[in-house]
């Protein structure tokens, strides 16, 4: 416990400098994230990330992550730094035709969908940002509140298994309990610290959908947790001590900041 309250405390210090910052700061340690997470999902399937493939699907989740604007402005005006990430695609595709069926197009689909993946959700992250300091902190506090909120309260009125196939600590009335606290942090943040003119919606419609949001993020948590079900693994990685991971860490916001955004919040 006393390593993970120190582990957090750390990267806090690290991080809200840098979400402040904005701009070069969020975009490299987005793309640096993006790569140890594809780093991490390689590791599970036991598969080494310095390869063809792992090389690729990293380059993938980066071309996804950085904005055009600044890092691929050598592009034709009429393109998008998205046509990298299929140039990556074609890549792994034509392996199967060099190697001769050596390495196939099952082989290809897991670098192709992890650069995805890992990539568009922390995209997102850096798009929010792009918005504004507001726009992200408003995802992280949901995230953040359904966390805090469904291990408390199913820690202490947990009694019915959410999905205990998955993941069997999780409660029902943990999620519920997450929900609640999502939309009661999301209602204090909008109406203390910033005004619903930064988001476009009023207050009702916010708080419906941070109940959307809450319900995604965790979500995306099950998802995480049935990808290393599958692999037969306890934690995604080892990087953050005490708390597993960057895909531990960060399995909810890679769900939450894609359908913020789906559903046009920014």
């Amino acid at each position: 416990m006393r390593q993970r309250v120190i582990t957090a405390v750390v990267a806090l210090i690290l991080f809200i400098p840098i979400l402040y910052i904005g701009g070069i700061a969020v975009e490299v340690t987005a793309a640096v994230l993006a790569v140890v997470g594809v780093y991490e999902m390689f590791r599970m399937k036991g598969l080494n990330i310095i390869s063809f493939e792992g090389i690729l699907s990293a380059l993938g989740a980066v071309f996804l992550v950085l904005p055009k604007e600044r890092w691929f402005f050598w592009l034709p005006a009429q393109t998008d730094s998205t046509m990298l990430f299929y140039l990556m695609v074609m890549l792994l595709l034509g392996a199967s035709v060099v190697s001769k069926n050596m390495y196939t197009v099952d082989e290809a689909g897991f670098p192709v969908l992890v650069s995805l993946y890992v990539g568009v959700g922390f995209r997102e992250f850096v798009n929010a940002r792009g918005e504004s300091l507001i726009m992200l902190l408003f995802g992280l506090f949901i995230v953040w509140a359904t966390d805090i909120g469904a291990y408390m309260i199913g820690r202490k009125l947990g009694k019915r298994k959410l999905w205990p196939e998955i993941s069997p600590n999780k409660t029902i009335e943990g999620a519920l309990g997450g929900i609640v606290s999502a939309v009661v942090v999301a209602a204090i943040y909008v109406l203390a610290f910033s005004g619903q003119q930064d988001f476009g919606h009023g207050l009702p419609v916010l708080l419906i959908l941070t109940v959307i949001f809450s319900i995604v993020g965790q979500f995306g948590d099950l998802v995480e947790s049935a990808i290393k079900r599958y692999f037969g693994v306890k934690d995604s990685g080892n990087i953050l001590p005490g708390h597993g991971g960057i895909l531990d860490r960060f399995d909810s916001m890679l769900f939450v900041f894609p359908i913020m955004h789906l559903l046009g919040v920014f």
